[in-house]
């Protein structure tokens, strides 16, 4: 999953990202409210982390204009306006949830998950396709009842491919999904990450759930 962090305290901006790699996701970081449209505009991200004291552009207005742009995408206000009202004005213009500095990143990594299972439909944590199970919150994989051990990379295009489960995903949205904007990898990166994940998910079983989809893509499925 792709995280965008706008933050202008360049210290807690640093230590939130760091938080967020350590935990699997890929992350673009900015500073003021202009780049982080610029960024939304350029990418297709799972969820945005909003300062709402930012220069340029405060966040209220970088989420007035996303929202006016018809984007979706889960964005956690980060602020250090507490108040009842600070809070319902935020809600009310379109956050999906508000988070009071100082924070916890343990916290901070559990509203994302919530943000981002009620945006993809999710009730669980746990993400599954026949006796394929990846568990959001402890990075567990597992294959009929087998622990499957994978890299950052591995991990993030499954969970990826499971939470489009049935949908063919082209090279493009893969990349835009796993990799930020400072990958500059060759053009096969993907197909060498899919050949790595098939290794240890489907060639130890007799029923296979990655498939190419030539022209297209790759595919998840249980069939």
């Amino acid at each position: 999953m792709r995280i965008l962090v706008a933050e202008d305290e360049q210290d807690l901006n640093r230590l939130m990202v760091q938080a967020l790699e350590r935990a699997g996701y890929s992350v673009d970081s900015c500073y003021d409210g202009a780049d982080a449209l610029e960024y939304a505009a350029g990418a297709d991200y799972d969820c945005i982390l909003l300062d709402i004291m930012m220069p340029k552009a405060d966040g209220r207005t970088v989420l007035r204009t996303l929202r006016s742009r018809g984007c979706a995408v889960p964005v956690i206000f980060l602020t250090a306006l507490d108040s009842v009202q600070d809070r319902i004005d935020g809600l009310d213009l379109g956050a999906d949830d508000y988070l009071v500095k100082p924070f916890d990143m343990a916290e901070l990594l559990a509203r994302i998950r919530a943000a981002t299972r009620k945006y993809g439909g999710q009730k669980t944590t746990v993400l599954t396709a026949g006796d394929l199970s990846l568990d959001t919150v402890t990075h567990t994989v597992t294959r009929a009842g087998q622990t499957i051990s994978l890299s950052a990379k591995e991990y993030a295009i499954l969970e990826y491919l499971l939470r489009n489960k049935g949908a063919v995903l082209s090279r493009s949205q893969l990349e835009n999904h796993i990799w930020n904007y400072d990958y500059a990898g060759g053009s096969n990166v993907v197909d060498v990450y899919i050949a790595y994940l098939r290794k240890k998910v489907d060639a130890p079983f007799d029923k296979k759930l990655i498939h190419t989809v030539r022209g297209a893509g790759w595919v998840l499925r249980e069939e």
